[in-house]
């Protein structure tokens, strides 16, 4: 007898093949027999014509914080996905002296929008070490499964303390770094992180420290992937590092490289196609890079208090920098700095802000005078006022004591140059944050928002090829093991949507962060069951009560 059978369904394999009517068996976390199976099971679920497929596998997480207070990662679940990897960009909790805990805290409120309250009052620190860490998490148990990439800018920091966001390392120090990367995939992470990102900038508008990093440590860092044997290399690259520089890098480190990201921008309609043409030629070479792409277009909701749109802009530093909000606001009043942001406007960067004002729009104005605002782009505002957009911004923050709600279309809302990103062969799907940026917006359901879109309603690919990318396509490039399939042996990571419908509300606010934080959320439509490993973790209403925390802590990857 089995453990579990889900009858009746309509199985979509994750390996690209035709969906076909059956049954799938689990035993003992695995699946142990798919199609007609007449055997019972201790549970049985009838799937009425629904799809079963694999859970989904979200390779670009940021749940290293919040995984420590809750083992449910939410929302990430909910949204089919039972495989998460968390480190990415190189902002990890892990390794992390007490000493350097506030800083770390503070780099993730800064680059990764959670609030600091949060991670402050939720951040359970039983570790010190990546492996400790690790440990931690197995004992605590989680809902889903979890890879953990080791950090840069935690070895950094571990390594140089506060000199890790000051100043390139010596060599010792590089040693001490390799050595401790070294360490962390003995004890089983997935590979380094890191970014080189211009918009990636951490408390008092320090860039974060991976970003202090000489080719001489980077380079260092990449040979002991090398030496090794294992681990990917996922490096957020800067606005202007070229294809064949990470490719420098991959042939370094000889193993693969996740690059993130490849977006449409505003201002650049050239760019991605011309990138994905770098990476053929790097891939016809030899050299294995995949490009990270996703289906969202980047839509961000934020005050002037954390601008983070902005953030990439280096005129922009005097307000990262400022102290307090008095000195922020004397900032935004100062007309040096915003001639300089316009200055610095009109020399266009391919990245989130380029001048697109008629797209930044006021979502909320607190005082009532300026509520007439609310739904306008900055663009028509400043039309109608005869003044520049970035006025009417700062201008409209200050007279709303900086509480204004303001929304940026940043990036990949161009969908007919996005929709060839997708199913490229050498792209994966992913940069969905979860997460990261929790007041910002809410990308964790990447997928399904993928089978809403870009299958349902604009028919782009097939459901079996999105199912693909989103599964199978995702575990094997980062060399996860036995899952993102629906075949025996394989675990059993299970999704059972309805795929008439399957997709995402619209936002909401919740507050369900550590000392009563907000985040936004979308909630999932058309999900009916998700299980890891083979017990059920999610129904018809959502994350079940009190689920079960089946997920594993992943060490092992294949080569």
């Amino acid at each position: 007898m089995y453990d579990l059978k889900l009858e009746n369904a309509r199985v979509c394999d994750g390996l690209g093949n035709p969906i076909f009517p059956g049954a799938v068996a689990v035993e003992a976390g695995r699946i142990a027999a798919i199609g007609d199976i007449p055997e019972k099971a201790k549970k049985t679920v009838d799937a009425a014509g629904l799809v079963l497929a694999p859970g989904l596998v979200d390779v670009h997480t940021h749940y290293d914080a919040q995984i420590t207070w809750d083992n449910t990662a939410r929302p990430s679940p909910a949204n089919g996905v039972t495989t998460v990897i968390i480190g990415n960009c190189g902002f990890t909790i892990a390794p992390c002296k007490a000493r350097d805990r506030e800083v770390t805290l503070r780099n993730l409120t800064k680059v990764e929008g959670i609030p600091y309250q949060a991670l402050e009052q939720g951040v359970v620190w039983n570790f010190e070490s990546f492996g400790e860490y690790l440990s931690a998490l197995e004992f605590r148990g989680a809902v889903p499964n979890i890879a953990c990439f080791a950090g840069h800018s935690s070895i950094r920091i571990f390594v140089m303390g506060e000199d890790a966001r000051r100043r390139a390392a010596t060599a010792e120090e590089i040693d001490s770094m390799c050595a401790l990367l070294g360490e962390a995939l003995d004890v089983g992470a997935i590979g380094l992180s890191t970014s080189m990102s211009q918009s990636h900038n951490g408390d008092g508008g320090f860039p974060v420290p991976s970003r202090l990093a000489d080719d001489a440590e980077i380079e260092a860092l990449a040979r002991v992937l090398c030496k090794k044997n294992k681990g990917t290399l996922q490096i957020t690259r800067s606005n202007t590092a070229s294809i064949q520089s990470i490719g420098a890098l991959q042939k370094i480190a000889a193993r693969p490289v996740q690059m993130s990201a490849v977006m449409t921008t505003p201002g650049f309609p050239e760019m991605t196609e011309q990138d994905m043409q770098a990476i053929d030629a790097q891939r016809a070479a030899g050299r294995e890079i995949w490009a990270h792409v996703s289906p969202f277009p980047e839509v961000m909701q934020f005050n002037l208090k954390k601008p983070f749109p902005l953030e990439n802009l280096s005129a922009w530093k005097p307000a990262m920098e400022a102290p307090n909000l008095k000195a922020l606001r004397n900032v935004y009043e100062n007309t040096t700095f915003r001639q300089a942001v316009k200055n610095e406007l009109k020399s266009l960067v391919p990245f989130r802000f380029n001048g697109q004002w008629e797209v930044v729009t006021v979502v909320r104005a607190s005082r009532e005078h300026l509520q007439q605002y609310n739904g306008q782009s900055l663009a028509d505002i400043g039309a109608q006022t005869d003044r520049h957009p970035l006025d009417v911004l700062l201008d409209i923050a200050l007279e709303d004591d900086l509480e204004t709600r303001f929304q940026a279309m940043t990036l990949n809302y161009d969908e007919e140059r996005v929709q060839p990103l997708l199913d490229h062969p050498h792209s994966v799907i992913s940069l969905g944050d979860a997460g990261a940026h929790v007041t910002f917006f809410c990308q964790a359901g990447t997928g399904l928002y993928l089978l809403q879109r870009y299958v349902r309603e604009r028919h782009d690919m097939s459901l079996e090829q999105a199912i693909r990318l989103l599964t199978s396509h995702a575990a094997d490039t980062h060399r996860i093991k036995d899952r993102g399939r629906v075949a025996v042996g394989a675990w059993a990571d299970l999704f059972l949507f309805n795929p008439e419908m399957v997709g995402l509300g619209g936002n909401e606010t919740v507050s369900d962060l550590p000392g009563g934080g907000s985040r936004i959320d979308r909630k999932p439509i058309g999900v009916h069951g998700v299980w890891v490993n083979g017990e059920r973790v999610v129904d018809e209403q959502g994350l079940v009560p009190e689920p079960p925390r089946p997920g594993q802590v992943l060490r092992e990857f294949d080569n």
